[in-house]
């Protein structure tokens, strides 16, 4: 019989990023999380993380993980709190979700707010950022209850809604425009631009489409928000979601590089097939706030 004390554990040093993190997180001391990890690991008869900086979980340690946050959904649903040993029946239930930088900057914060404050006073979100393209592998590895990615493909245990796409536009300012003396998108190739992290493709893909060029000089800012005012400080080029350029173009602050290009990213809402009633209306709350401001099928 599995010990969830156990799987606590191993769940707080991978979320935590190591043991200290993890027996202050839990209100232990770091030689009981080892302890607890130990007793788990000798039961299976095999390894369910692997001891390096920051420690990651094993392929049995991923299933573990996968099925603790199942389970905890589960227990929740049905309004008990077995799982939560350190605190009492009425504490929020924490959800984990992974997201994208500019989700957060942008239309997310909207969809985790119900007009239902009885709901809104039974979460507590603890949110992990992560580039749309890599983030599925955070609810691979059973880190999070909630997904948001831009892929379609449900993992093992799991279930995939449709919430729309964020829309983007390469941009720069005025000044910028002036002093790398950008004539056309061809300019840009040589020009400095700004990408968010390594996993940060879309300035690729907008050269690619237009010029089949790469970028040769490269800014990393990872912050949607540092981004947006790299942008208009002239640090360099890049593509912002429609959502976060706001008004600045009608403004002046920006400048539509090219007017007739926008690149569409599709974004889903990921969750486990044990989703309680809790989340599910969450989830449902979150489609509606996504149906108004991402783009959707059919619309320009």
């Amino acid at each position: 019989m599995i010990d969830y004390a156990q799987l606590h554990a191993l769940s707080a040093v991978i979320n935590e990023g190591g043991f200290e993190r993890a027996a202050r997180k839990l209100f232990i001391t770091q030689s009981a999380v080892s302890r607890r990890i130990q007793q788990l690991e000798s039961q299976l008869g095999e390894p369910v993380l692997l001891r390096q900086q920051p420690p990651k979980p094993t392929a049995t340690g991923t299933r573990l993980l996968n099925h603790l946050q199942q389970v905890l959904q589960l227990e929740y649903g049905l309004g008990i709190n077995a799982l939560q040993f350190d605190s009492d029946p009425q504490k929020p239930l924490i959800v984990r979700l992974a997201a994208n930088s500019d989700s957060i900057a942008t239309w997310l914060p909207e969809a985790l707010v119900t007009a239902n404050n009885e709901i809104n006073a039974r979460l507590q979100f603890e949110i992990v950022l992560q580039d749309q393209t890599v983030v599925l592998n955070r609810m691979k590895s059973g880190e999070v209850m909630v997904c948001i990615a831009s892929t379609a493909e449900p993992v093992n245990g799991g279930l995939v809604s449709y919430l729309g796409a964020l829309r983007y536009r390469a941009v720069a300012s005025p000044a910028f425009v002036a002093a790398h003396d950008i004539q056309s998108v061809a300019d840009l190739a040589d020009a400095p631009c700004l990408v968010f992290d390594e996993h940060d493709k879309l300035q690729h893909e907008f050269l690619t489409d237009i010029v089949k060029a790469t970028p040769k000089r490269i800014h990393l800012c990872p912050s949607s928000e540092g981004f947006r005012q790299s942008v208009v400080a002239g640090l360099g080029y890049g593509l912002l979601p429609e959502l976060q350029i706001g008004d600045g173009i009608a403004r002046g602050e920006m400048v539509d590089l090219a007017p007739h290009y926008t690149l569409d990213t599709p974004l889903y809402w990921h969750y486990w097939q044990t989703e309680s009633p809790l989340l599910a209306s969450l989830r449902a709350h979150a489609l509606n706030v996504a149906k108004r401001r991402l783009i959707q099928p059919g619309v320009s």
